[in-house]
């Protein structure tokens, strides 16, 4: 009786973590799979100011490793590429503490990776408050 019940937890252990490792991965594989990607998903609001949520995007462009192609502080736009597709990310102001950010691909083709829109807002997320520094480069 005893060696069936070990057999038993052994058995729905295994099981355990093969449905988490499964989990895991369809999680991964539908950030990182191209699909059909709604214009709603491309946009968040945020309560920070437009110049902090400008300076917090190309800081999560740089993260992700995407390519910037090119930056725009005064109108707040970066183009930049990921995944051998192009993207437009433009901060709105909605008002002094109030901004939002949309990214779209270049091309309005919304059939790519979500997990470059998601990521990004992420990393936004997580470092929102976070304090803006002056970085100044070392003089010699």
């Amino acid at each position: 009786m005893e060696r069936i019940k070990k057999i038993l937890i052994i058995v729905i252990c295994i099981i355990g973590f093969a449905l988490g490792a499964t989990a895991e991965e369809s999680t991964l594989s539908a950030l990182i799979t191209p699909q059909n990607v709604e214009f709603g998903e491309c946009t968040k609001q945020y309560n920070l100011a437009p110049e902090k949520l400008y300076y917090l995007t190309v800081g999560a462009i740089n993260a992700n490793r995407f390519e910037v192609e090119e930056l725009q502080a005064k109108t707040g736009y970066i183009l930049f590429k990921a995944v051998g597709k192009e993207f437009l990310a433009s901060i709105v102001k909605l008002g002094t503490q109030k901004s939002m950010l949309k990214i779209t691909p270049t091309d309005g083709s919304y059939y790519f990776a979500p997990g470059i829109i998601t990521n990004t807002f992420k990393y936004i997320d997580i470092n929102t408050s976070a304090p803006l520094t002056q970085v100044k480069p070392e003089s010699n």
